[in-house]
């Protein structure tokens, strides 16, 4: 028996739309990540990116559990002597709840040019309006 191995081009795309409303995040983005890599499909191969678009709706209502909302911190560095900054969990999920699911699911995604690849097939958005309506998304049942 051959092992197949998949090709870049021959990689078909599907898109799907996740409503974020009351899912816990960490889970949410561990199935967000392994539809971004493909490892839900028959023909996932580890160096080639062979999954699947992802939008998030509805970004600002994810849930936190336990006391991780006023614990957790979302921290970043300028690169500068001091510049450390860290900004809570509340606070980050008033401002930009996109960026809250981005980097809880860029985490997840393997470091290099692969995983900067998968990142981008990603859209979150605030609210429950998107603009993919041309790309025909599937509505995708989490299962937590």
């Amino acid at each position: 028996m051959k092992t197949y191995m998949a090709k870049a081009q021959e990689v078909e795309r599907k898109w799907y739309v996740v409503d974020a409303t009351d899912k816990t995040l960490g889970r949410l983005a561990s199935q967000i990540a392994t539809i971004l890599r493909g490892k839900h499909k028959p023909i996932y191969t580890p160096n080639v990116d062979t999954g699947d678009f992802v939008i998030v709706i509805n970004a600002e209502k994810v849930a936190l559990t336990g006391k991780k909302l006023d614990q957790k911190l979302y921290r970043h560095h300028s690169l500068y002597p001091g510049g450390l900054k860290e900004i809570p969990y509340r606070r980050l999920l008033e401002t930009k709840p996109e960026l809250a699911i981005e980097e809880a699911v860029r985490r997840m995604l393997p470091k290099g040019r692969l995983g900067r690849k998968m990142i981008k097939k990603l859209k979150v958005y605030r609210g429950a309006e998107h603009n993919h309506h041309a790309q025909k998304p599937e509505v995708l049942e989490l299962k937590y």
